[in-house]
């Protein structure tokens, strides 16, 4: 019988000719799940690259800092409970969000009586300089809050809420200019 031979196994990886610090490291390959890893953030940051920085699809980091003041603004707008003071409906009305939520709320429930376009019809002209129960924020809040029931118009506060009703508000003082002593005057 002979001694079994110490035959080289072809599978083993080959030692690198290299030594540092009398340290030998095997040449072996990465493995395939770090390589999809490697390649798959490669292939990411290209097209993040591509769609944030080249096409100018997506939206740069200027954009979304406005867009995310412009929502803690109105946050903070809003935080108030009650009617607010004149000066935080001047404050609503030119922040975007309560202008797009007063004017989904006028259109859903102003428009038969005061029309589209503010002039009025069956309500009052809401962009004219002749205000009847008062020119200022707080009294038109009043007006939407509570109604002028003798005039036709009904209160909507317990319907919509405090929060709409100064939506509303915001939206219908953005056609207007601040006046003196707080008074909406005309555009």
């Amino acid at each position: 019988m002979t001694a079994p031979q110490n035959k080289p196994d072809l599978h083993e990886d080959p030692i690198r000719e290299h030594t540092y610090d009398g340290i030998q490291e095997y040449d072996k390959r990465l493995p395939n799940w770090w390589l999809w890893t490697l390649y798959g953030s490669i292939i990411f940051s290209i097209g993040y690259w591509f769609y944030y920085e080249q096409s100018g699809a997506g939206p740069t980091g200027i954009e979304k800092l406005e867009s995310r003041m412009v929502e803690l603004e109105a946050a903070r707008l809003a935080a108030g409970v009650g009617k607010p003071e004149d000066s935080i409906l001047w404050e609503m009305s030119r922040n975007e969000a309560f202008l797009s939520s007063g004017r989904r709320i006028y259109e859903t429930n102003c428009v038969a009586c005061h029309g589209t376009d503010l002039r009025g019809g069956v309500g009052n002209n809401l962009i004219d300089d002749t205000w009847l129960h008062g020119g200022l924020p707080s009294q038109m809040w009043d007006v939407i809050s509570d109604g002028v029931l003798e005039k036709g118009m009904p209160g909507w506060g317990t319907l919509i809420g405090e929060r709409s009703v100064s939506a509303v508000t915001a939206y219908i003082l953005s056609y207007h200019e601040e006046g003196p002593e707080g008074q909406a005057r005309p555009r």
